[in-house]
């Protein structure tokens, strides 16, 4: 063999010998997807315990009827939140705000510190802030988190509060001083080595809808702006998986709470500008369920008052740490389950401490009064609470008022008797629970006139309930700013004179501005008077058997 061939024949060897050894070596471990569940409420607002809230869902012994089930109650959501969470331990529990305020008497009393310590038992991890989580103002917020007790001493039933053990994330609510968030921005879960972002936001115009003292010193961003800036943020620090804690929202044209028909409302335009590196939108603020695809993310919202959980599960790669895979499913939180013990021990140390005040009979009322609004917008109750108003101001030593006003929002209940047509005063919180007290202003007629154009703002509609002898007429082809005649505003049946002053009562919310009536921060000789609730039960004592009101007192056109 010559050195050439010698040359040719080792070559091959090595060649082979390298194919061999390849064909012997172990290949690399594909890592499998990260499972992750994300368990999701919003709109809570201290509903601990159980009452009287229904769902409709399919029939089980017949799917092609519907009927309504009792859903909600602390007691009842740990179970399932528990039993979801044991479906996979890579999981997380979120709230997309207004998980307190606007509470019944149960946490409301105690300043919402049941529900927190509620939340805490339940395992709860972050909660975006709402509009209502600042009914009582920034400094009593930041309590909720870090705990100590209110000034006024009502609280800390054990002697202390230790605050939240879940996170509040306020990423477009900053201070208008530093420019810093009020609480964090976002928070981050790492599961095999795979990181999520969790941003937390509320809408940018809960200025306009909380009483203004409330937000002193804060800045709402825009949400939009604000989610898109902290995406490369996150990005830097490894996330690729990212939802968003919204409380804003919208609704369906069904509202079949699987489904998405004619979704409408800010949720849509917020979600459609959305960096296309958010995965998953837990949304809320409107109360309604929902489920659906919007901008290819994932956009749920789970009912009210714990009535529903949102399941969402999500498949990562772990190589890139994207979403591959996302669904979820919104589940009645029915009351077929065992009830938790935790929870159970809570609510009943503070029944024990409001029950005598919730069951004590506050009047009677000949009738249900509901919530259900007439074309022009007036609700059956929405009178009844207008005319308690005036009835707790018209003295002169009260206010001499002659004219009430009540924002619809306030009305949170309707109030419906019992067998003997007797109401509690737990209903009447239930229905007013804010602690708001009354205000007498004097406004001019013209004034009143401005106040009324203010009910309308880019198209939304927040039709003031009237006192009995106040009437008006608006037409709903006119534009915001003209959709009010003057000279149909009338008192007792006399047209008002513009420059003529009368006497107006509204509560300390409308009074500084809150839902948009901006022209109440203008009134004259301001007098304070009763808390809102207390109005009403004291109209009703003086009305027993009190009747159902049913004449109009707004008239609509076209």
């Amino acid at each position: 063999m010559n050195l050439c061939n010698g040359l040719l024949m080792a070559s091959i060897a090595l060649a082979l010998t390298a194919c061999n050894d390849s064909d012997l070596a172990t290949p690399e471990a594909v890592a499998a997807p990260v499972e992750v569940k994300l368990i999701a409420i919003n709109d809570f607002h201290g509903n601990i315990e159980a009452g009287a809230i229904t769902l409709t869902v399919p029939d089980a012994s017949d799917p092609s009827k519907t009927t309504k089930v009792p859903v909600g109650g602390a007691e009842y959501l740990a179970t399932w939140v528990k039993n979801l969470k044991a479906k996979n331990p890579n999981n997380v529990v979120v709230s997309a705000g207004d998980l307190i305020g606007a509470s019944p008497m149960i946490s409301a009393l105690y300043h919402d510190e049941p529900t927190i310590e509620s939340m805490n038992a339940l395992g709860l991890d972050f909660n975006a802030v709402g509009n209502h989580e600042f009914d009582d103002g920034r400094e009593e917020l930041l309590r909720m988190q870090n705990g100590g007790c209110h000034a006024d001493k009502v609280g800390c039933a054990d002697g202390k509060f230790d605050g939240a053990k879940f996170k509040f994330l306020a990423a477009n609510v900053q201070d208008s001083k530093t420019g810093k968030t009020l609480f964090p921005a976002y928070q981050i879960k790492e599961f095999q080595g795979v990181k999520i972002g969790f941003i937390g936001m509320t809408l940018k115009g809960t200025p306009g809808i909380v009483t203004p003292s409330g937000v002193v010193g804060l800045d709402f961003k825009d949400e939009v702006e604000t989610a898109n800036k902290l995406v490369p943020e996150l990005q830097k620090l490894g996330v690729e998986t990212i939802v968003v804690l919204l409380h804003e929202g919208g609704v369906t044209v069904d509202k079949k709470y699987n489904e998405c028909n004619g979704i409408s409302g800010p949720i849509v335009d917020i979600v459609n500008k959305l960096d296309k590196a958010i995965d998953v939108v837990v949304s809320g603020h409107t109360h309604q369920p929902y489920n659906c695809k919007i901008n290819d993310k994932l956009v749920t919202s789970a009912y009210q008052y714990g009535g529903m959980v949102t399941d969402i599960d999500l498949t990562i790669d772990p190589k890139t740490r994207n979403v591959i895979k996302m669904s979820a499913n919104n589940l009645a939180v029915t009351r077929d389950v065992p009830k938790d013990a935790a929870q159970t021990s809570l609510i009943e140390k503070f029944l024990k401490l409001v029950t005598p005040l919730k069951d004590r009979v506050a009047g009677t009322i000949a009738g249900p009064l509901t919530k259900i609004a007439t074309a022009a917008g007036e609700m059956p109750l929405g009178r009844v609470i207008a005319d308690a108003q005036l009835d707790a101001t018209a003295d002169k030593s009260n206010g001499a008022s002659q004219i009430s006003f009540m924002n619809p929002g306030g009305v949170r209940a309707e109030l419906a008797p019992d067998a003997a047509a007797k109401v509690t005063y737990g209903q009447l919180f239930t229905v007013q629970p804010f602690g708001n007290t009354l205000v007498t202003m004097t406004l001019t007629g013209e004034q009143i006139d401005k106040v009324l154009e203010q009910q309308w703002n880019a198209g939304a509609a927040k039709i003031m309930q009237v006192s009995a002898g106040f009437s008006y007429v608006w037409d709903k082809s006119k534009p915001d700013g003209s959709k009010v005649d003057i000279a149909s505003i009338k008192l007792n049946g006399v047209a008002i004179d513009p420059k003529a002053n009368y006497r107006v009562t509204v509560n300390n919310f409308m009074a500084t501005g809150g839902d948009g009536y901006l022209e109440f921060v203008n009134g004259k000789s301001v007098l304070g008077g009763p808390q809102d609730v207390d109005a009403l039960e004291n109209y009703l004592k003086k009305n027993p058997m009190l009747a159902v009101p049913k004449a109009e007192r707004i008239s609509v056109l076209n």
